[in-house]
C-alpha cells in the first residue's frame, strides 16, 4: 500500500513533460529548483459557469493531482468573485452575467469533483478556496489605487482574448470584462500572501493573466521599498514564504542589519515565483476535444453518467488514447509504454482503449461505478440486458432508435405479435422477413430469443415498462409502454 506520506513523483516538471502537460513556464530551471527545496503550494482556478465542469477542466485538475502526488500542496480557487465578472478568454461574445446565487449553488456543485479526483492520490493536504472571500472586501477606490495603478492599458490591449474582441466591431469587449484580467492577476497576490502559495498552473489560454499576476506580486513587492523600513520589509517576505531563513543563499541577518544592495535583492526574491501551463487537449482528427453528438463530457454523473463516460473514453481513436493515456490517468511511464507496445502489435484488440476507459473512470466516479459501466457495455454488446438496472438500460440504450405503446395493448386478447412489432419498429420489412428472423434466432427481446409466433405480454416488460429489442449484433430498438 502506498504510503502517503511519501511523494510518488520525484520530479514534477519531468512526470508533467513526458506526460504531455507540460506547454509554457516563466522559469523551468527557476521551478525546479523551488520545488526540490521544500513543499510548495501551487493553485490552479476554474469557472463556475454551470453546476458541473467539463472534461477539459480535468486538465488542470489532473495537473494539481500530480502536484500532491510529487509531495506538494495543490489550492484549488474557485471564481466565486471572478466568476461575476467572466473570463474573456477564448469567447466571441460578452458573457451573460449570473447572479452570485447562481454562483454560489455552481460552485457547491462542483465542489464534489474535487474532492473525488484529488482525495484519491497520496501527498499533502490540498485546500478549496473560494476567491469571493477576498475580491468581495475590495472596494473599487481601493482596486484601482492598489491594482489598477500597476497595469499598462497598452499590454492589456495586446493580450489576444482582448485584441480579438476590440477587432470586432459587432461585438466589442465591456470595461467588465477588460477588468477580468486584473482580479485574476490579484488572486496569485492573496493567495502568495496570505497562503504562500508561489506558483500558478493553468492551461495555455491563461498564461497572459498567469504572467500578469506574477507581475503583479513583483511590483507590489517592491512598492514596500521606502514605505516601511527594510527590516519589517524581510519579516514580511519570509512570514510569505518568498524568502526563508534557511536559504543558503540569503544572509538574511545580514541584510536586514545593512540594507544593502535592496533593489538587487528584491530582483533576485521576486523571482521565485512561477507560472505554468498545459497545451489545450486536441483531438487528431481535428474535431473538438470533449464534444459528442450528444453534447459535452461533463464530469458529474447527474450530466454524464459513468456509462457514457467510460464509452467516451473507450471509443477514443488510436492516436488520441495514445495521447491521454498520459494526461487523464496515474498510469506510470513504464505501464504506459507496455500499453503503447502492446497495442502497436494488436491494435485490434483495442486493449489500449479498454485500460484508459478503465482508468479515468475510477479517478472520476470510482471502482464501483467504473465496473458496472464497464459491465453495461459487455451486457450490449451480448444482448443480455436484463441484469440492468433500470436506469443503466436507459442509459445504454440512450442513442438507440425508441417508441412508446400503449401497455393496454399487450393485456388485450392473445397478445402483441411479435410479428407485427419487428414491422412496426422498422427492424423488418414484411411479415416474411420478420418470421425469417425470428427462425434464425436473430432476434431476441430483453435478452431472451423470440419462439416463432411468440405472443407478447407483460411478462415480457422488464422494470414494469420496457421492452428491448435486438435484431442480429447491432440493431436495437427500445420500447416504453406506458
Amino acid at each position: 500500500m502506498t504510503d502517503p506520506s511519501k511523494p510518488v513523483v520525484n520530479d514534477l516538471i519531468a512526470e508533467l513533460e513526458w506526460r504531455g502537460l507540460l506547454h509554457q513556464c516563466t522559469d523551468r530551471d527557476g521551478l525546479k529548483q523551488h520545488l526540490e527545496t521544500g513543499t510548495r503550494k501551487i493553485y490552479a482556478g476554474f469557472d463556475p459557469t454551470a453546476d458541473s465542469l467539463t472534461i477539459g477542466n480535468l486538465v488542470p485538475m489532473m495537473m494539481l493531482a500530480h502536484v500532491r502526488r510529487a509531495g506538494h500542496a495543490p489550492v484549488v480557487v474557485m471564481g466565486g468573485g471572478t466568476g461575476l465578472i467572466g473570463d474573456p478568454s477564448g469567447k466571441s461574445a460578452e458573457r451573460m452575467l449570473m447572479t452570485p446565487e447562481t454562483i454560489e449553488q455552481h460552485i457547491a456543485k462542483q465542489r464534489p469533483i474535487f474532492d473525488e479526483v484529488l482525495g484519491k492520490v497520496p501527498g499533502p493536504a490540498y485546500s478549496i478556496e473560494n476567491n469571493a472571500d477576498w475580491l468581495g472586501k475590495i472596494s473599487y477606490l481601493e482596486a484601482l489605487r492598489d491594482i489598477g495603478k500597476h497595469f499598462s492599458v497598452n499590454m492589456m490591449m495586446q493580450k489576444e482574448s482582448v485584441k480579438a474582441r476590440l477587432e470586432s466591431r459587432e461585438q466589442g469587449i465591456s470595461y467588465t470584462e477588460f477588468s477580468y484580467m486584473i482580479l485574476q492577476a490579484y488572486d496569485f497576490v492573496h493567495l502568495c500572501e496570505h497562503q504562500g502559495v508561489t506558483c500558478q498552473f493553468g492551461g495555455s489560454d491563461q498564461f497572459g493573466n498567469i504572467i500578469a499576476g506574477i507581475d503583479l506580486i513583483r511590483r507590489t513587492l517592491k512598492s514596500y521599498i521606502g514605505k516601511a523600513q527594510f527590516q519589517q520589509v524581510m519579516g514580511e517576505l519570509i512570514r510569505r514564504g518568498v524568502v526563508r531563513s534557511s536559504d543558503p543563499d540569503v544572509d538574511v541577518e545580514e541584510m536586514i542589519s545593512t540594507g544593502r544592495d535592496v533593489e538587487e535583492f528584491f530582483d533576485k526574491i521576486t523571482t521565485s515565483v512561477f507560472g505554468l501551463t498545459a497545451p489545450l487537449v486536441q483531438k487528431a482528427d481535428g474535431g473538438k476535444f470533449g464534444k459528442t453528438e450528444s453534447g459535452a463530457v461533463w464530469l458529474t454523473a447527474e450530466r454524464t453518467s459513468p456509462y457514457a463516460y467510460y464509452q467516451f473514453w473507450l471509443n477514443a481513436s488510436d492516436e488520441d488514447a495514445s495521447a491521454w493515456i498520459k494526461v487523464f490517468t496515474f498510469l506510470t511511464r513504464g505501464e504506459v509504454e507496455a500499453l503503447l507496445a502492446e497495442h502497436a502489435e494488436l491494435p485490434g484488440a483495442r486493449e489500449l482503449q479498454r485500460r484508459l476507459a478503465k482508468e479515468a473512470t475510477t479517478i472520476l466516479h470510482g471502482r464501483a461505478a467504473m465496473e458496472q459501466a464497464e459491465g453495461a457495455g459487455k451486457a450490449l454488446f451480448s444482448g443480455d440486458v436484463a441484469s440492468l438496472d433500470e436506469a443503466t438500460l436507459r442509459d445504454v440504450l440512450a442513442d438507440v432508435p425508441s417508441s412508446e405503446k400503449d401497455r393496454a395493448d399487450l393485456a388485450s386478447g392473445d397478445g402483441y405479435s411479435a410479428i407485427e412489432l419487428l414491422k412496426e419498429v422498422g427492424l423488418a420489412s414484411s411479415n416474411r422477413e420478420a418470421r425469417e428472423f425470428i427462425a434464425n434466432g436473430s432476434v431476441s427481446i430483453n435478452g431472451e430469443k423470440l419462439a416463432p409466433d411468440t405472443a407478447l405480454g407483460e411478462s415480457h416488460l422488464l422494470h414494469g415498462s420496457l421492452m428491448a429489442i435486438r435484431r442480429g449484433k447491432k440493431k436495437w430498438h427500445l420500447i416504453r409502454w406506458s
